[in-house]
């Protein structure tokens, strides 16, 4: 019998699904673009300078992709890869949260008690 590598079987990753793996992508452009991303939104914006160099400004802007943004960052669920409902400190659903705090798997909650 030999060690071979089956390949009918399913490959496994960290991704729950394709737009976890989308929003990954988005963070890592957004940190290897941040700085020139700043620069050039300092050019555009700036109104003392002259008209070329805000021009310039904005040619720098357009060049980068507009993955590298942080408003098409999406806050998603570890577990499940929910977008909405997301507790930021556990960056859990609302569902899976309460279904772990049920049964004490989540440290720092306690079930309300009156």
């Amino acid at each position: 019998m030999t060690n071979a590598v089956k390949l009918n079987q399913p490959v496994r990753n960290n991704w729950t699904d394709w737009r976890m793996m989308k929003d990954n992508r988005r963070r890592k452009l957004l940190v290897q673009y941040a700085p020139d991303r700043v620069r050039a939104k300092a050019l555009k914006k700036n109104d003392v300078l002259p008209a070329e160099i805000i021009e310039i400004g904005t040619k720098m802007l357009a060049e980068i992709p507009r993955d590298a943004s942080l408003t098409r960052v999406r806050n998603r669920c570890a577990i499940t890869s929910r977008p909405r409902g997301v507790v930021t400190r556990w960056r859990l659903s609302r569902i899976v949260w309460r279904s772990l705090a049920d049964y004490n798997k989540l440290s720092g909650v306690q079930r309300a008690m009156w």
